[in-house]
């Protein structure tokens, strides 16, 4: 399943736990462009003008369903680390806590989650490479890899929505 092609202002409204603060600070990608649509599972890239900020957009249940992600500080004394959305296994300094405020009431009381992602959010980029990243790092077929990536960031948005905010995607359709 490929992403709807988005304007830079369609981007701006789908992002369903953004405060009025963040969607007037977002910075679409520097190649936004030149996004190829037709070929993109999910959309993912790290703010170049605001240091810790990242962006996930994916299509649930056929909208469009952007969410805005926060990156720890700090950096972890392990030698490699796991990305949780593309199963690549990488230097530790390469994968980030990325957690993201709920949407709706939920995230208004502070609810948030969070996941360890690529740093660089490359993930869509990262399953498509067809040699391991790590030595003891095992394949699966590029295709299981794909639509794995593609569930798992599909996932986390879901899961960011929350049962509240999923009602108010519904009834936009």
């Amino acid at each position: 399943m490929d992403v709807r092609a988005l304007t830079e202002d369609q981007l701006r409204d789908v992002f369903v736990n953004a405060s009025p603060d963040e969607l007037r600070l977002l910075t679409a990608p520097l190649d936004f462009v030149l996004t190829d649509w037709d070929h993109l599972d999910f959309l993912a890239w790290r703010d170049p003008r605001t240091r810790g900020r990242g962006y996930l957009v994916g299509e649930v249940d056929g909208q469009p369903t952007g969410v805005v992600l926060r990156a720890a500080d700090g950096s972890s004394h392990a030698r490699s680390a796991l990305c949780n959305i593309c199963h690549t296994m990488q230097p530790a300094d390469q994968v980030s806590l990325f957690s993201a405020r709920k949407a709706g009431p939920a995230g208004s009381h502070g609810d948030s989650v969070g996941t360890y992602m690529c740093a660089d959010l490359s993930c869509h980029e990262n399953v498509r490479l067809a040699a391991p990243l790590a030595p003891s790092e095992v394949r699966a077929s590029v295709d299981l890899r794909i639509d794995g990536t593609r569930r798992r960031s599909l996932a986390f948005i879901e899961n960011v929505l929350g049962e509240g905010a999923r009602e108010n995607i519904e009834e936009k359709k």
